[in-house]
């Protein structure tokens, strides 16, 4: 942040005068009695901001103590979108020291054509009531001549009127919900723990129930152990993640099934520090299981207690100063992360921009390493700052990265205020939703059940819609409960799609058919997001997530056509596919799809990249005759089209388990077009307990997975 020079002693007299006669002669006029402050916690945009810390948004907080401030030149503006149509009564300009001595105010009905309902050439900075008359829902201060050889900067830009009598649009900021447990070091740590026992002792095995917890701990030491069961996030609400220190554990282990890790399914860590009791910690989990922005102070152990059969998993942007310790985790990604070493390896271990990882190995041990991820982009994640408001910091992409966004500070990234979110809660309907991401507001799902019987449509650029504690999105007569537009920069994270009764075409499509817009310098990303049908009861839906925008950040999915739970069966919970991408460019981290009765995956669009894929197909086939591509019997895990010229892929893995038939064979785990721009590295096939074959690995390459043996078939390029 910039420093204005000190004034001279002539100058701090003439703004003293300034001041008083702004005081005594112009005392600023009281808003009307019908009047409201429309702009607090509005979308603000700017023409531009001297830094990351003097955001558009700072304008309209209500804090006096932020503030806006552009480049140093002329003209210059700052605009607010009130959500709907005003007429505008009163604007009031709380100037910093760099002021402007000539500006406007204008009114808008798109935020295109602009009329001026004051003007000024002889502005005094200070503070600034003025009366002005007009209509309109974007309003704008538009500087022209400056005070001083910097910007222009505002601490407040406050826009009073009424909204004639119509339907205001949903306020941003509000109530997190009864779900979200927020701790503070100030409380016991047994009153901590004795609320942490509570959600466990109802979650631990809840694996198909309704409820929904996230547990947040604001910046501090807590001195407990936080088991974590179903549908439970824990995080810190730390700004970088050593702000938080969990002196115990955050442990997720297998007691509840009998040692099985391979369903402890829905549960996440976030964005705090760990400094285990026992020198290590436990995080013994399957899918849909992230263990994101955390630091371990020890070792960190994959499996559960007595070494049972595990199935996960996935790290980013963390840090284990000792030794990740897999045991019996069959496969694993790690990404942008640092860790003192890795122990070993069963099937599918892959690092992506990990400092410290193990060396290229792949089969034996199984390890695959890529020295920097190509492009990344780190969830965002809620924080308190030091005056207590909650705030999302959404962080900067990065290209060719590795190790954390935090290992030489704060993670670079942009702050949005709580209230320029919509802070949705179960029984919201999909209109009101709608209402407010019209209105220009981001979206926040607390934690809980949303049934929506038309789409979300996400249509701004940039718009953050960042779920809690597993959010879980339910689409009613068949809806696609949501859509995203083809714009830049659209961040959706943290959710739960499932499907519903009536069949959808899809759960999540990103970009309309025939998107075709380059978004490389601010792509989509979608992280932390599953998908889900039947388990929690019959569900259908032909496609989980369809991908037609350019450049999007896959970052870890998991779509899971359920094998077991309730409303299963081969013509129950029925889904062709899991991942369709028809946009160029994108990339993929740790995709987990599983079970689909056709293609799991579909990969229609040019230049694609994927970092770990885990899969097994489907159980339930009745017969082989139930289970054909045409004349091919059954269908690859991962197809890339025919027309396909350029794709790779490095670490990826499909396992076969026909237990209702297991004479069935599968002709190859992926199938791909034969030519030089499609590679693929470090690839393998499984008959889990000699149940079924998958006769090839890639189109007619690779032996046969066959036998009780359960050993893989493994390639390690191709072509």
């Amino acid at each position: 942040m910039r420093s204005l020079p000190r004034p001279r002693v002539a100058t701090v007299l003439w703004a003293m005068v300034v001041a008083l006669t702004v005081m005594f002669v112009a005392p600023p006029r009281a808003a009307h009695a019908a009047d409201t402050l429309l702009s607090q916690g509005r979308p603000a945009t700017a023409s531009s901001t001297e830094n990351a810390g003097t955001p558009a948004s700072a304008a309209v907080d209500g804090d006096t103590g932020t503030r806006w401030s552009s480049a140093f030149s002329d003209p210059q503006w700052l605009q607010v979108d009130l959500g709907a149509s005003a007429t505008i009564s009163q604007v009031v300009l709380n100037w910093e020291a760099a002021y402007a001595t000539a500006y406007q105010i204008q009114v808008s009905a798109d935020g295109s054509s602009w009329s001026t309902v004051y003007s000024t050439t002889t502005g005094a900075g200070g503070t600034q009531t003025l009366t002005v008359s007009g209509t309109g829902r974007y309003v704008r201060m538009y500087g022209t001549a400056r005070h001083t050889q910097y910007g222009y900067s505002l601490w407040e830009f406050q826009v009073y009127g009424s909204t004639g009598g119509g339907t205001p649009p949903p306020a941003g900021g509000g109530d997190l919900g009864p779900n979200v447990k927020v701790f503070d070091p100030s409380m016991s740590s047994s009153s901590v723990q004795s609320q942490l026992d509570s959600v466990f002792s109802q979650q631990e095995s809840n694996q198909f129930g309704s409820q929904r917890y996230a547990l947040l701990f604001k910046p501090g030491s807590y001195n407990v152990n936080a088991n974590i069961g179903f549908y439970t996030s824990i995080a810190g609400l730390g700004r970088n993640v050593d702000d938080v220190t969990i002196n115990g554990g955050v442990t997720v282990d297998a007691g509840w099934f009998n040692g099985n890790a391979t369903q402890n399914f829905w549960r996440s860590a976030e964005n705090l520090s760990i400094t285990p009791s026992g020198g290590y910690d436990r995080w013994a989990v399957a899918q849909a299981a992230p263990f994101r922005r955390v630091h371990v102070r020890g070792d960190l152990n994959l499996s559960p207690t007595g070494y049972g059969w595990a199935s996960g998993g996935y790290i980013a942007d963390s840090k284990i100063d000792g030794t990740v310790q897999p045991y019996s985790q069959q496969q694993w990604l790690t990404r942008d992360s640092q860790i003192g070493g890795n122990l070993n390896g069963v099937w599918n271990m892959v690092f992506s921009g990990v400092v410290g990882a193990p060396a290229q190995s792949f089969p034996n041990p199984p390890y695959t390493v890529l020295a920097n991820s190509p492009v990344t982009r780190e969830k965002p994640y809620l924080y308190v700052d030091g005056a207590g408001n909650y705030n999302v910091l959404v962080p900067s992409l990065r290209t060719n990265s590795r190790g954390t966004t935090w290992a030489s500070g704060s993670t670079p990234g942009t702050s949005i205020p709580l209230s320029q979110f919509y802070v949705a809660h179960p029984g919201d309907s999909a209109a009101t939703i709608n209402a407010a991401l019209s209105s220009g507001l981001n979206l926040l799902f607390t934690p809980g059940v949303y049934h929506v019987s038309q789409s979300i449509n996400v249509t701004r650029a940039n718009t953050v819609v960042l779920g809690l504690g597993y959010a879980t999105i339910v689409p009613d007569g068949g809806a696609t409960p949501m859509t995203v537009a083809d714009v830049d920069g659209v961040k959706i994270a943290g959710l739960l799609f499932d499907a519903g009764t009536t069949n959808s075409p899809v759960l999540l499509q990103v970009g309309p058919s025939g998107s075709s817009a380059s978004h490389a310098s601010n792509p989509t990303s979608i992280q932390d997001v599953f998908f889900r049908i039947g388990g929690a009861g019959a569900g259908k839906a032909t496609n989980s997530l369809v991908v037609n925008s350019a450049n999007t950040i896959i970052d870890h999915i998991w779509a899971w056509r359920a094998d077991h739970g309730s409303g299963v069966g081969w013509t129950t919970n029925t889904a062709d596919t899991g991942l369709i991408v028809n946009g160029a460019n994108v990339t993929a981290y740790g995709l987990f799809v599983e079970h689909y009765q056709k293609y799991n995956v579909i990969w229609n669009g040019q230049g694609g990249k994927t970092i770990f894929f885990q899969n097994e197909l489907p159980y339930d086939p009745p017969n082989q005759a139930a289970y054909m591509n045409g004349s091919t019997r059954g269908y690859a895990a991962y197809k890339v089209a025919d027309n396909v010229t350029s794709h790779e892929g490095w670490g990826l893995g499909s396992y076969c388990y026909f237990n209702v038939d297991p004479s069935i064979v599968d002709e190859h785990g992926f199938e791909v077009p034969n030519n030089s721009g499609v590679k693929f590295h470090d690839l393998l096939t499984v008959s889990l307990g000699g149940n079924g074959v998958i006769n090839h690995v890639i189109n007619s390459t690779g032996a046969a997975a066959q036998g009780t043996d359960t050993v893989p078939v493994d390639i390690t390029s191709y072509p």
